[in-house]
């Protein structure tokens, strides 16, 4: 059985991601989601919020399952799960070099967990989940960029922080 993770934040959860997230599903028997906070950003929603409005956009996918890591390296979860490969997206060049280095890194901590690469579908090429919340902050319309349950997520966040 194939086992991957696709791990991040998904703070929140976009268009982009779940362009990854569908593909992988194809690749892998078994698909973990796991949802990690980002050390280096102040989080939108709450890692609890996040669990809940990832599930409700990947339910349909019979082989992927939402789970959280915390305080946890990415391989040694990985092994945790019996999981042989991280799944990460690539949207443009600038991405490359960050996911190169996690990738090597991740290799010499334990060298038999792969790194798979797949880019994003070109309509998803720009898109992060920090324009994203840009974009709400100023009453954009994010329809375009995320699901309808998570685009009412981060207008109501948003209004509940004004």
């Amino acid at each position: 059985m194939k086992i991957a993770i696709y791990p991040g934040s998904f703070d929140p959860i976009t268009n982009g991601h779940l362009n990854i997230i569908n593909r992988g599903a194809k690749l892998f028997d078994k698909l973990y989601i796991v949802l990690s906070n980002n050390l280096s950003k102040q989080g939108f929603f709450s890692i609890d919020e996040r669990l809940e409005l990832t599930k409700a956009v990947v339910s349909h996918l019979k082989n992927v399952e939402v789970i959280v890591s915390e305080n946890k390296l990415t391989v040694d979860f990985a092994k945790e799960l019996n999981a042989t490969v991280i799944l990460r997206g690539l949207r443009a060049v600038t991405d490359f070099e960050f996911e190169f280095t996690m990738a090597m890194t991740n290799s010499k901590l334990n060298d038999q967990i792969e790194t798979v690469f797949l880019t994003a579908d070109n309509e998803h090429m720009y898109l992060s989940s920090s324009m994203v919340k840009e974009v709400a902050k100023f009453k954009g319309n994010i329809s375009e960029f995320v699901p309808p349950v998570i685009a009412c997520a981060v207008m109501k966040k948003i209004d509940e922080n004004l």
